[in-house]
């Protein structure tokens, strides 16, 4: 029987949406599922050590959210809230704009908190996208980092500017390093320098990724086919030291377990352009865009574990992890929509600023 959206919807109570981290990031909750068996325990995030193997290889994505919420101004007085995507040419940037409906191709609007900063909008891409030339030139990290805010996802509500003080650490991971995207990657979320000690001393190893998370990943599927859904592309890059301690993990056996859907990305849009297919098989550095969209009955070539967040109804995040349950298969399905029925249970928190999955 045909995969349709509906079957991963599921009833979240508005209260079990996060809307501030945890007082420490590793005070979160964690839940262990074993995707053989459906088996749940509950455990803290900060148990984690404890839960893993010596040997085993954690991928992380080390892309930095930068500031990309930012406000400005027309000449008539109105408000526009806009949200930087990408920058393409040099001082040219991708956008979407809220409150621009009556905007139009060539209108200058001035930034709010640097008003000698113009933007000048060259092309309407529809649906709220536009393109638009920053005049004067400038580094658009540099100047979003100045003026600003933290880009969280639309279920966490702030007044504007509200708890900025909190959001601009807490929506990083300690081990942001590579600015670019404009949503974090929220599994790594719960990490500290202190529980990175005790897995080194566990002998659990590390190596980074990049994809920068784009705006996208909040998106709801609208299609009921998900085969017709229009996936959004995101950069990433597989370094050769990566590369390398991954395959050596790989050809020893141990266990290569992404931190994060958008770690999954990478490793599973690397194995499949280079036809990874058996762990003999190295994995290369490699950069560029990825659409890929994993759901089931997708398989899996190079992940044997997920670290990963409670996502959305209808997600394209909800549908990845259904499908890791049970690669090859739709069972997962059932076998996730229990977990997150047993997680409303016991009123674990959702979204990004949540609890998280270990599942194995």
């Amino acid at each position: 029987m045909p995969v349709r959206t509906s079957d991963f919807d599921f009833d979240l109570p508005g209260e079990l949406i996060a809307q501030e981290p945890t007082e420490r990031r590793d005070e979160s909750r964690l839940m262990v599922l074993n995707r053989r068996t459906g088996e749940l325990s509950h455990r803290g995030f900060a148990y984690l050590p404890e839960l893993l193997r010596s040997g085993d290889l954690l991928v992380l994505n080390d892309t930095k959210v930068i500031p990309a919420r930012f406000f400005c101004c027309r000449e008539t007085g109105g408000r526009i809230e806009g949200l930087f995507l990408r920058e393409g040419p040099p001082s040219e940037w991708e956008v979407m704009l809220k409150g621009a409906g009556r905007c139009r191709e060539g209108e200058s609007l001035s930034l709010i908190g640097e008003e000698d900063v113009r933007l000048r909008l060259k092309a309407n891409r529809g649906g709220g996208h536009w393109r638009l030339i920053l005049e004067p030139p400038q580094p658009a990290v540099d100047l979003l980092d100045r003026i600003g805010q933290t880009p969280l996802p639309p279920y966490i509500h702030r007044a504007d500017g509200t708890l900025e003080s909190l959001d601009r650490p807490r929506y990083q991971t300690v081990y942001a390093d590579r600015p670019g995207a404009v949503a974090a990657p929220t599994a790594g979320l719960h990490f500290t320098e202190e529980l990175f000690r005790s897995l080194d001393a566990r002998g659990i190893e590390r190596a980074h990724a990049t994809l920068h998370v784009g705006a996208g990943t909040f998106l709801p599927i609208m299609v009921d086919d998900p085969a017709d859904h229009q996936m959004h592309s995101e950069w990433y890059e597989l370094s050769t030291v990566a590369a390398e301690r991954i395959s050596i993990a790989r050809a020893a056996g141990r266990r290569v377990i992404a931190v994060g859907t958008t770690s999954v990305r990478v490793l599973e849009t690397v194995a499949r352009d280079q036809s990874v297919t058996t762990r003999r098989e190295a994995l290369r550095p490699a950069t560029g865009w990825t659409d890929i969209f994993l759901y089931p009955p997708a398989n899996f070539l190079s992940v044997e574990a997920l670290i990963t967040n409670f996502h959305l109804p209808r997600s394209t995040l909800l549908m990845l992890v259904a499908a890791f349950c049970s690669p090859g298969d739709t069972a997962g399905i059932g076998t996730i929509l229990a977990a997150y029925a047993e997680a409303v249970r016991r009123k674990y928190r959702f979204f990004s600023y949540g609890d998280a999955m270990l599942i194995h």
